[in-house]
């Protein structure tokens, strides 16, 4: 598995390389690039000549891109155009605070979607299965920031129960705050992935439960339920480990309407906010480290299939 580990990670390389020259690249492709931010709209010839020349934007792209690279690898990303903070720093406020939403969200979401789906698939083309199945189309049908804009009527505004507006509070400092922090917000995500979740379980349990073994199983007189939560359960998880993965994944980086709804200070708000500010720095970060992470998430999912499925050796 370590060899594995570290060949995968010798993999990503030349995929990081080359998405960090796209990233840098970007900058070239839009109107007036970073200068026109650095010195104003309205700033003279001189004053754009001057600030080319600080900044070393006159130098081939493949030189700057070359020293950008260089000071990336070792931590240093540069300095927001707006704010003038380091962008590691940025990054290093919003991420605790994005993974927290993330890891919420896929709990609530596997909290619903695991028991629908497999009550669907136990009672697979029944009036639950029905039923069932239109909470799921429900859930993927329902945009999320109209959900969000409910629960917030519903449990901020007429009961009062939970704020409207979304901080980030550390679990480990006070879970009380941070839970009635990330209620609203996580229901919102979650319900959303559950549908998503329980489309695919409960597909790929019908299936595995056609399969030879589940037959041979029962006519061996296996309990029900130990065939079910056991033997079809385990071989069913492999396709659904990897959306779990992908919609993980996608939280991290986008995320971005349930945050602007709630408040919430999350790494894809704060790659919008870079957006709208043409902050360079700060987007080039925001996406390498939403890039990084993505590959890390997809790293862990291959290396779980291994422990759900003995069969699956890595060498």
């Amino acid at each position: 598995m370590t060899a594995y580990v570290l060949r995968r990670l010798f993999q990503m390389l030349p995929v990081l390389l080359v998405a960090s020259f796209a990233i840098f690249a970007m900058i070239y492709a839009v109107p007036g690039g970073p200068v026109a931010v650095i010195v104003g709209e309205n700033a003279g010839p001189e004053e754009i000549a001057a600030a080319i020349q600080r900044y070393g934007l006159d130098r081939p792209m493949v030189v700057q891109y070359a020293d950008w690279l260089g000071r990336a690898m070792m931590g240093d990303f540069g300095l927001s155009l707006h704010s003038r903070q380091p962008v590691l720093q940025l990054i290093g406020e919003r991420l605790p605070a994005t993974l927290q939403l993330a890891l919420a969200a896929i709990f609530v979401a596997l909290v619903i979607g695991i028991p629908v789906a497999i009550a669907s698939a136990v009672r697979a083309n029944s009036w639950l299965d029905r039923l069932l199945s239109g909470w799921s189309a429900l859930a993927l049908g329902v945009p999320t920031f109209w959900l969000g804009i409910l629960l917030i009527l519903l449990f901020a505004v007429e009961l009062r129960w939970l704020p409207s507006a979304s901080r980030h509070v550390p679990f480990w400092e006070s879970p009380v705050d941070a839970l009635r922090s990330l209620a609203l917000p996580a229901i919102t995500l979650g319900t959303y992935v559950s549908g998503i979740l329980a489309r695919f379980l409960r597909a790929s349990l019908i299936g595995e439960a056609r399969a030879d073994y589940v037959r041979t199983a029962r006519a061996k007189g296996v309990p029900e339920n130990r065939i079910v939560g056991f033997h079809i359960m385990r071989n069913a998880l492999l396709p659904f480990v990897t959306i779990v993965g992908l919609m993980m994944a996608n939280f991290i980086g986008g995320a971005v309407v349930t945050e602007a709804v709630f408040t919430y200070p999350g790494l894809g708000r704060l790659l919008i906010q870079a957006i709208s500010t043409r902050d360079y720095p700060l987007i080039q970060g925001c996406i390498l480290v939403i890039l990084v992470a993505y590959m890390l998430i997809n790293l862990t999912v291959d290396m779980l299939y291994a422990w759900i499925d003995p069969r699956i050796e890595y060498r």
